[in-house]
């Protein structure tokens, strides 16, 4: 059976940061992977299901309403493990390119006020699941102590020891 390359990622020395989770071709076109990691994996506690739900909301909206952006994003979601998200975006893309995009998408979370969008029973699978003052606070954790300060170890994975 074939391995999955995001297994092998060595999650013990695994920072928070932005990581190109893989890249591939469809339809001629390069598509690019991004591991958005808010937490440091099985170090400290993960997301809770509330905050990364409405951080997947006000995410998507951000990204695919964003003047430059919209066009290019795919996919933004919570990744099982509720350690982070994924991005997919199209381009043949490096983490440094994503960066300020990144930097204004959680600082877009982070100040956000008023309903979260799409957080009603017609919209959402799970609407009631939400807590945005906790995904607020996340994002301005994640903001502060990771986007606005990023480092070769916040923007490569670990090399396999």
């Amino acid at each position: 059976m074939k391995k999955i390359p995001s297994f092998t990622v060595d999650h013990i020395r695994l920072q928070r940061g932005i990581f190109v989770s893989r890249k591939d071709e469809v339809g001629g076109e390069i598509v690019t992977t991004f591991d958005i990691r808010m937490k440091e994996p099985n170090r400290e506690p993960a997301l809770g299901p509330a905050a990364i739900h409405t951080i997947e909301h006000l995410a998507a909206t951000f990204l695919r309403n964003h003047p430059v952006w919209a066009d290019k994003i795919i996919y933004w979601g919570p990744m099982g493990c509720l350690t982070g998200n994924y991005l997919i975006v199209k381009g043949d893309l490096q983490s440094k390119d994503i960066a300020p995009l990144m930097t204004e998408t959680f600082r877009f979370i982070a100040d956000y006020e008023g309903e979260v969008p799409g957080a009603s029973a017609k919209d959402c699978g799970n609407y009631l699941m939400m807590n945005l003052p906790m995904a607020k606070w996340e994002a301005a954790k994640f903001l502060h102590e990771v986007l606005e300060q990023l480092t070769e170890e916040n923007l490569n994975y670990p090399a396999s020891l």
